[in-house]
């Protein structure tokens, strides 16, 4: 009984401090999403913008049955899915090395994690100019030596240059997280299991991969929530085509709101990424859960 007054007091005592930081929070979270929900169900054109009124759910029914939707939903996925393999499976590969000593470890970290601490829009621009560009590009010198005619890779290979251009920026976070997981994993366990007679793959298996579970499962969910709205590498490499080919749904949403100059509709098609991300996410987070149970 005492404990509960005690703990009365001290809500009642917090309350005028913490309230209006939670209340500006949820200010900040609920008008923009409450506005877009209302702009989905009004139809809102910039170029007659006296023409508004309620319309119901016209702007969702015109936007499912616009092919192009289904098209950026699927983009959506495959980009996300293979952008987050790769990133994963990379980021191990490069946390396992450099846990070993070799000289200039430190210098080579660094370099690989510097990717990360790139904006989006100029690693664009490098790969887009660089790299990848048929004529001046690296990958068109390299090609040139072996005798090999250049790729255009924005225009036969988009998809493919999008999730490289992604997979470069995004390795070294995950690479960041399973390194410092990889640290915490105990030698004793280690040298027990060599003891043992086991090999390296299988030290590898049943200890060191049970450790980092939770670190790889983190790393999934927070990268999936920024792969779902990757925008930037698009609008600069490939803006969304050739014709909609690497369009993604918030690709789609930038073309009906600032292209076409509808806003209802994009409207709606936020409201379905938002359910799409919180599906999305529920999945992930029952997935985080557990793993760290188990």
């Amino acid at each position: 009984m005492l404990g509960i007054q005690k703990k009365n007091i001290h809500k009642r005592r917090t309350l005028p401090l913490v309230g209006p930081s939670v209340a500006s929070l949820l200010l900040w979270m609920l008008v923009p999403l409450v506005m877009t929900l209302w702009f989905s169900f009004q139809r809102y054109q910039l170029l007659s913008p006296q023409n508004r009124g309620f319309i119901g759910w016209s702007n969702y029914s015109y936007l499912l049955s616009d092919p192009a939707l289904w098209t950026a939903l699927v983009n959506t996925l495959v980009l996300s899915g293979v952008v987050l393999i790769i990133t994963v499976v990379l980021g191990l590969g490069l946390a396992l090395l450099f846990a070993q000593d070799f000289p200039g470890n430190s210098v080579a970290r660094i370099l690989a994690i510097s990717p990360f601490f790139v904006m989006p829009t100029v690693s664009a621009l490098v790969w887009k100019n660089m790299l990848m560009h048929p004529v001046n590009g690296l990958f068109a010198f390299w090609s040139s030596l072996v005798g090999l005619p250049a790729i255009d890779w924005f225009g036969d290979w988009p998809m493919v240059s999008i999730i490289l251009i992604v997979s470069w920026q995004w390795t070294p976070f995950a690479l960041l997280v399973l390194m410092t997981a990889l640290q915490s994993v105990d030698p004793q366990q280690k040298e027990a299991a060599y003891l043992d007679g086991a090999g390296t793959f299988a030290v590898f298996i049943h200890v060191v991969l049970p450790h980092i579970k939770r670190a790889i499962a983190m790393v999934v969910m927070i990268e999936m929530m920024f792969f779902l709205t990757i925008f930037a590498e698009i609008f600069v490499t490939t803006n969304g085509g050739p014709g909609l080919s690497t369009t993604n749904l918030a690709f789609l949403i930038y073309i009906r709101a600032l292209l076409d100059f509808d806003i209802g509709v994009a409207s709606a098609g936020g409201i379905i990424a938002i359910v799409l991300a919180n599906i999305v996410a529920i999945f992930l987070i029952r997935t985080v859960a557990k793993s760290m149970d188990a």
